[in-house]
């Protein structure tokens, strides 16, 4: 935080402080720098200073602290106006309706006064010569608060009417409260229409969409688009989630999630902000978020769950009925101050009536989190409702709309037609195409009724679809393993329909459908030969070679391409047959080992979806893309296309393929260390794998690695939860014995983080044991010395002796000193603990130096091995001297301990000898050492060795700046050590 020293300085340090989060730290630096803008004797700087606190005072929770700051840029306006530029000149004016919002919001500011500002904000505008747009929207503001709704409405059309000058909220906040009043007034598309620039990004400002996103959620819901209202929350929740200023909106997302079945994620928002239950620096959002809360625990005590803890309020503990009535009782108090300030009931009927709203939807699955409905919710009564005559011709044109835009729901129209028509006499094409849609919703048993759509279509005499009808009648019998037959029924339609196209008696798109039938037929022959061995797909199946397949696939595709390549019309299943075509274009370059050619093709393909309209089916064709990239190494490429996958699918894509996508976003982010990111696509993935019904298998893996990414985090306790809830479903046939080991590894480094020692010592055994199997041996000494760590920090002396000693053995097999020095080092230390283990502990410690000394004495290492070598001696020879003067005897005579400190000091010197042959790269570690020494010889009485010391430590760090801790650390314990010698009267020079 720089020094204000300068006009300059302050501008610099105002613009730092915008850029922090919103909160009282942001305010209190801003009276800070006001305080030194004062000091500055430069007006313009105390009117910056000023604006600047006005701003970060309006986006905060202490907007009531506005008033001061502006009355004060008021008076000094007043009295010299020529002290602002034409920057504050504006920005004055512009805090006008910050203000007027502001006095609106405070119920203790009388309803009088409000309006007196209301006639000073169109006085001072008018002379500054301002439109009067500002001021109208600011009229609309009070009225519409009030419950005036004849001078709201009156306002509202001089506010739209009026010229848009300096002076008017930027489009999006303006679109957002014309939105907002069309929905108080229950015109809900009105408001959705005024929103969707805001929505679509047209037009942003710092809290725009935000608000939108919030307020559209109920219109949403009202008006039965809840894949929208969904939509809206994940996008719109993730942007105010931060803005502590935002609890009106935020409010908006709690209300949503109340009324949609997602009481739990709720609850979860609600423990994020414990500060809104009483930040009380701006009651109208207050009062907002209080009566939701009510809303949402009106809610659980509904589903049975009044006396569920909840969060809330802090300082005591809530349960979910004593919460309820809190929220309401604080609520209605707080309406009830607006009202009698408004004098009106408005405020409190609007409040009762927002606590009081039914659920909009059983359960509007987010896909935010791994929560479960928190109960089942009560049945709903039964509603008779008299039986509606189905308008068949209604529901043909619908249906037809939908299959002619290939979209997802198309086939579910197509059987509600089907059974309208029931008993009802329809021409022959009509039939044709029920039992043609009929037979695609029956999969791979639809192949005799397509046969039979091709009849009808014949008979009606359209000739094109019915050889479409019975190309696609082949193509089922593909997939069903009959790929010679299927060969052999597409021949005769696929000649017959360019004669047909040649003579125009058919179109373009039952040609193309004819086409792209054969193309599929003969993708599923590259499939089976690829899977056949040895040649005998093309003798046992009575099919041609793979290559010749291959050939023939590849023809049949450029040749419909041929046909619909470049089409621009508007029929999107021609242009979707241009898509997928370029996408079997892909899968045959993979399969001739083209893998960068395929990858364009399949870039190419899912571009052609999403400009045809039909971004869903795209999603096959990145994921295809991602693996391909993955595979070459392109990570950039590959999460481009995972993310292009999930935005294409958007709420058309199953659960299941949701829940892979995010795995393989965590995976492929996690992997460039962005573990913040990738552990929340590794929760989204547990959840849709739950929603899939894939917790055991394709959920446990993605809980899996949510803990280990949680874990990179430091999150401990998060983690070691999910990795709990994750091992019982992790099994070694269906995921992997590397990764249970993995699980059980993570967890254990998690409970011992958590100083849950002897429960990590379990995990970790465990997946030792599993590891001990395994043909390479690294993992398993690892993990043996773990356990032995964390037993050894249990106190369980004795266990973590035998699992450091086969941990040496391990170490000992795989050839690795350092693990087996270290080993016996920590069976010395716990030898030391147990009563008359001092020579067990000596013998330890000394088997430890013996295996570096005859490594070393070896001379087969490499430099660097062999500098690492003798830096584990170095740390040896030092534990070695430690271990030894801790063993000395308090009651032990004299010369015994002596005689051990003498040898302890032995040992230290030897680590002082072995880290300076080390030089530079050992610096730190030998004054370590030599410090000890030094302690050593004054406790030996030996000062002036001591002195010498302690020096040699302070020459070494000479010149070492302020900024190396260790430095600093070291010079002051050899001052000390000075100091003691001197105390003990020998030389300090």
């Amino acid at each position: 935080m720089g020094e204000i020293t300068d006009f300059d300085s302050l501008r610099r340090a105002m613009a730092e402080n915008g850029e922090r989060p919103e909160g009282p730290a942001r305010n209190a630096r801003a009276e800070q720098l006001l305080a030194e803008a004062e000091k500055l004797g430069v007006p313009l700087a105390v009117i910056e200073a000023l604006g600047h606190q006005l701003k970060v005072y309006n986006y905060s929770s202490e907007k009531d602290k506005m008033f001061v700051p502006f009355a004060r840029l008021l008076r000094m306006w007043d009295e010299r106006p020529e002290d602002f530029d034409e920057y504050e000149t504006h920005s004055l004016h512009w805090v006008f309706k910050w203000v007027s919002a502001g006095m609106l919001d405070q119920p203790h500011v009388p309803l009088a006064s409000i309006e007196k500002w209301l006639g000073e904000m169109e006085h001072r505008y008018r002379l500054a010569g301002h439109s009067e747009r500002a001021v109208r929207s600011a009229e609309f503001s009070v009225a519409a608060h009030v419950g005036d709704i004849p001078r709201a409405e009156r306002a509202y059309t001089a506010w739209l009417a009026a010229d848009r000058d300096t002076m008017a909220d930027c489009h999006a906040c303006e679109l957002h409260g014309q939105g907002w009043w069309q929905a108080e007034r229950e015109r809900d598309a009105e408001a959705l229409l005024l929103w969707r620039p805001v929505l679509e990004g047209e037009f942003t400002c710092a809290h725009e969409p935000h608000t939108v996103l919030a307020s559209s959620l109920l219109p949403l819901l009202r008006l039965g688009r809840v894949d929208e209202a969904r939509a809206n929350h994940l996008r719109g929740f993730r942007l105010v989630r931060s803005m502590e200023s935002m609890r009106g909106a935020y409010a908006d997302h709690v209300e949503f999630c109340a009324l949609t079945g997602n009481e739990a994620r709720g609850l979860e928002l609600l423990a994020e902000r414990p500060a809104y239950f009483t930040d009380t620096g701006h009651p109208r959002s207050r009062l907002d978020f209080l009566a939701v809360v009510t809303l949402l625990m009106d809610r659980l005590v509904e589903r049975g769950l009044g006396d569920r803890e909840v969060p809330g309020p802090a300082g005591r503990a809530w349960t979910a009925r004593e919460l309820a009535t809190h929220a309401r009782a604080e609520a209605l108090a707080l309406a009830a101050r607006f009202d009698e300030r408004n004098g009106t009931s408005h405020i409190s009927e609007r409040a009762r009536a927002r606590m009081a709203q039914p659920p909009l939807a059983d359960r509007l699955p987010l896909g935010v989190r791994a929560v479960r409905r928190v109960s089942p919710p009560p049945a709903p009564a039964p509603v008779e409702a008299p039986p509606a005559e189905p308008d068949l011709s209604a529901l043909l044109a619908e249906a037809r709309r939908l299959s002619d835009a290939l979209r997802p729901n198309a086939v579910e129209a197509w059987a509600a037609v089907s059974r309208a028509a029931e008993g009802v006499a329809l021409d022959a094409h009509d039939r044709a195409e029920i039992v043609d849609h009929e037979a695609m919703d029956r999969g791979p048993e639809g192949a005799e009724l397509f046969e039979r759509a091709a009849a009808l279509y014949a008979e009606a005499g359209d000739l094109g679809e019915a050889l479409a009808a019975r190309t696609r009648a082949a193509y089922v019998r593909a997939l069903t393993g009959e790929v010679s037959e299927a060969l052999t029924a597409v021949a005769e339609p696929y000649d017959e329909v360019l004669a047909l196209y040649a003579d125009d008696a058919t179109g373009v798109r039952q040609t193309a459908s004819v086409l792209m039938g054969r193309a599929r037929v003969l993708m599923r022959c590259v499939q089976e030969a690829s899977e056949a061995a040895d040649g005998d797909f093309a003798e046992g199946a009575g099919l041609p070679s793979a290559e010749t397949v291959l050939d023939d696939a590849e023809s049949a595709v450029r040749e419909l391409l041929a046909l619909v390549g470049g089409y621009v019309g508007d029929d999107v299943r021609i242009a979707s047959r241009e898509a997928e075509a370029r996408a079997m274009l892909a899968e045959l370059a993979v399969r001739r080992g083209d893998l960068e050619g395929a990858v364009e093709l399949f870039r190419r393909a899912s571009a052609g979806f999403v400009g045809a309209g039909l971004p869903w089916f795209a999603v096959e064709y990145e994921a295809r893309l991602a693996g391909l990239a993955h595979h070459l190494g392109d990570i950039t490429e590959t999460e481009r296309a995972l993310r292009a996958a999930l935005e294409h699918g958007g709420a058309q894509l199953e659960a299941v393929g949701r829940a892979q996508l995010h795995l393989q976003l965590a995976e492929v982010i996690g992997g460039r260390g962005l573990a913040v990111e990738a552990a929340e696509h590794a929760l989204e993935a547990a959840h849709w794998a739950d929603e899939a019904g894939e917790g055991p298998t394709l959920g446990a893996w993605a809980r899996h690695q949510l803990g280990g990414l949680l874990l990179r985090q430091g999150r401990w306790a998060e983690a070691a939860e999910v990795l709990e809830s994750a091992l019982p479903d992790l099994s070694v046939d269906t995921h992997g014995d590397g990764a249970v080991v993995q699980a059980q590894w993570w967890l254990g480094d998690c409970l011992s983080e958590l100083g849950e020692h002897r429960e990590a010592a379990e995990r970790r055994l465990r997946a030792a044991e599993i590891a001990r199997h395994w043909p390479e041996q690294h993992d398993h000494a690892t993990l043996a010395h773990l356990a032995a760590e964390s037993l050894g920090a249990a106190k369980l002396h004795d266990e973590a002796d035998r699992a450091y000693t086969r941990a040496g053995e391990l170490w000992r097999s795989l050839g690795n000193v350092h693990g087996l020095v270290r080993s016996l080092r920590a069976r010395a230390w716990l030898a030391l603990r147990a009563e008359d283990g001092a020579d067990r502990a000596r013998e330890l410690m000394a088997a430890a130096v013996g295996e570096c000394e005859t490594v070393l004495g070896a001379g087969e290492a490499d430099e660097e091995t062999r500098e690492r070598l003798v830096a584990e001696l170095g740390h040896t020879h030092r534990q070695f001297g430690d271990l030894l003067a801790r063993s000395a005897a308090e009651d032990a005579d004299d010369d015994a301990i002596r005689a051990t400190l003498e040898e302890a000091l032995a040992q230290i010197g030897e680590a002082v000898v072995v880290f300076a042959a080390l030089g530079d790269d050992a610096l730190d570690s030998r004054t370590g050492a030599e410090l000890a020494a030094g302690w050593l010889e004054s406790d030996l009485s030996r000062p002036g060795h001591a002195a010498t010391r302690a020096r040699a430590v302070l020459a070494a760090y000479d010149g070492a700046g302020d900024a190396e801790e260790t430095a600093q650390e070291r010079r002051a314990e050899a001052r000390q050590l000075l100091q003691v010698v001197k105390e003990q009267g020998a030389e300090a020079e």
